[in-house]
């Protein structure tokens, strides 16, 4: 359950991977969940059967694969420079990308509360934070307000984060209120660069938020799905692995 709630959607050949065991032991606990209305058996895999704002709270999903995403940050902020706009989406890889950020003569605009809280008191960023309705379970400001404030911005380049990339490289969410936001910053930022450990590729999720051909750079860890990559890059994406 841990599993699926932090991804949103699995599948059972992921799950078997991860726990160690058989497909079919798999399947037969997915349809003891689904029964129990723990979770929503679908072909293939589970759903989550909550909504993700109540089940997927940000202190759980940042001490998975720490080591992978503080990885992925690091090389994101090399691809800052002195002056940029930024827009840093929602995330534990977004906010561990604005801790490389301190110090910098940068302006970061964010709907993150993770990130206003690592920025807050450093003078040398100019912080916008934009408005909402307080998602407080993943620190983060989300709705109409925020989606407004969007259309204001002009940003150099965003750091976007999803619930994971298929295999065909389609970018996938699991939280409604979210993906709108996502969109919202593709189109006000003319760079987009996406951050994604590998444990996302390929991955799963019911809401699509964009395709390959909207991302100019993925990075991620060595170690991802290569035909995932492979389709990033024939999309035109430059894939930088860490």
């Amino acid at each position: 359950m841990r599993r699926v709630r932090l991804s949103g959607a699995t599948s059972v050949q992921e799950l078997a991977q991860q726990l160690g065991v058989s497909p079919s032991t798999i399947r037969r606990d997915l349809e003891v969940l689904d029964r129990d209305g723990t979770l929503r058996r679908v072909r293939g895999g589970a759903l989550a059967s909550v909504d993700a704002d109540t089940d997927r709270p940000f202190s759980e999903v940042a001490e998975v694969d720490e080591q992978d995403k503080e990885a992925v940050a690091l090389s994101a902020a090399e691809l800052v420079r002195d002056g940029d706009v930024v827009l840093l989406d929602i995330g534990t890889t977004t906010m561990r990308l604005a801790h490389h950020l301190r110090g910098r003569p940068i302006t970061v605009i964010t709907s993150s509360l993770a990130v206003f809280d690592v920025l807050r008191h450093d003078s040398a960023v100019e912080l916008l934070l934009l408005g909402g309705r307080l998602r407080r379970p993943y620190h983060s400001l989300v709705g109409v307000l925020t989606e407004a404030a969007l259309g204001q911005v002009v940003a150099d380049r965003v750091f976007l984060g999803v619930s994971g990339v298929r295999q065909d490289g389609q970018l996938v969410d699991t939280t409604l209120a979210e993906v709108p936001l996502k969109r919202a910053m593709i189109a006000a930022a003319g760079e987009v660069v996406l951050l994604v450990d590998r444990h996302k590729f390929p991955g799963t999720g019911a809401l699509r938020v964009c395709g390959p051909e909207d991302i100019d750079v993925v990075v991620t860890n060595r170690g991802a799905d290569e035909t995932t990559l492979r389709n990033c890059a024939a999309a035109g994406a430059e894939v930088v692995r860490v």
